[in-house]
């Protein structure tokens, strides 16, 4: 059963989140603070991760970093904060998905759906090549990244980023189209996505991030890989 640790210090939307996600036969675990998160993600290990960033103790911002230090499990921001720079802020801090309040719990349940599906190791292995540049090696069938030799961490957001640049490999990937594939319907304007997570992979993966040779922006196109 897919299980979700759900983070958040008000006890009626807490209550909310945990009887819907329950009603769809997710297994739900609830804390209140930041110092529990961190605590319950370490002991629980949670498939998907639902944050507050507004938290009694830490800021949620605080929290993310806590678990990418050692975990690739999906994040979920639910916040009140709503500048571009609030949301870049998270997404930053290694977070997958931003939702303001107030939200439609229909559109919450969908990002978990669809953030499970990011983070799932398929069935079957994949029949695909291994497909290297110059500066690191991506292995689809694996679903893995190793550069000089050493397999690098992505986050579920990060890998299905280049996941989708690598099947496209040398073309052009129009920003709609990488918006729709890794993160859904409905973010096809959410560009800020793209240049964040685009700015973590050059960090990861680039021997320069700041001159980039293998992940490319198209400026008000699109993004491709150049092998």
């Amino acid at each position: 059963m897919t299980t979700v640790l759900v983070v958040d210090d008000e006890p009626s939307l807490g209550k909310a989140l945990v009887i819907n996600l329950r009603a769809r036969g997710y297994d739900v675990d609830l804390v209140m603070d930041g110092r529990s998160a961190l605590d319950r993600a370490a002991r629980g290990h949670p498939d998907v991760v639902v944050l507050d960033l507004g938290l009694p103790d830490l800021d949620g911002i605080e929290v993310i970093a806590g678990i990418r230090g050692w975990s690739a499990v999906p994040i979920i921001v639910l916040s009140a904060r709503s500048t571009s720079d609030e949301k870049v802020d998270a997404l930053d801090a290694g977070a997958d998905d931003y939702l303001t309040k107030p939200f439609a719990m229909s559109e919450l349940l969908a990002r978990v759906r669809a953030a499970v599906r990011r983070a799932a190791v398929p069935a079957a292995a994949e029949a695909n090549p291994v497909v290297q540049t110059a500066a690191f090696t991506i292995d689809l069938a694996r679903r893995t990244v190793t550069r000089d030799g050493v397999q690098v961490r992505l986050t579920p957001t990060e890998w299905s980023l280049l996941e989708t640049l690598t099947r496209n490999a040398g073309r052009l990937v129009p920003q709609r189209q990488l918006l729709h594939e890794v993160w859904g319907p409905g973010y096809e304007k959410e560009t800020h996505y793209l240049r964040v997570y685009l700015a973590q992979l050059r960090r990861k993966l680039e021997p320069d991030p700041s001159h980039p040779v293998h992940l490319i922006t198209e400026p008000g196109m699109g993004y491709r890989l150049e092998l």
